[in-house]
């Protein structure tokens, strides 16, 4: 599986049990703080709380631009397994 295809079907199958918010690191070193999402074919459109320095509050993104995604909210790893994580043992 390719890492856009990765990100894109963790974004589409995130669980409503987990907060749709955090941080998506771009491939360029961006971190883009989200306090929510909308999903599409080929791209991500995360809502900020805060606008940026240009006063955006929206951002529209490649999945394969993601690098990585931070969870910011204190949450037990078990919860992370109706997304597909399990443990090693």
């Amino acid at each position: 599986m390719h890492a856009a295809e990765g990100w894109r079907s963790l974004f589409e199958n995130w669980p409503e049990t987990i907060p749709h918010q955090g941080l998506v690191v771009t491939n360029f070193g961006e971190q883009i703080p989200f306090v929510d999402f909308l999903i599409s074919g080929s791209v991500l459109l995360l809502e900020r709380n805060i606008p940026d320095s240009y006063g955006a509050r929206k951002v529209m993104l490649a999945y394969d631009a993601i690098s990585a995604v931070k969870i910011t909210d204190p949450i037990d790893l078990a919860r992370f397994q109706v997304m597909g994580f399990q443990s090693p043992f």
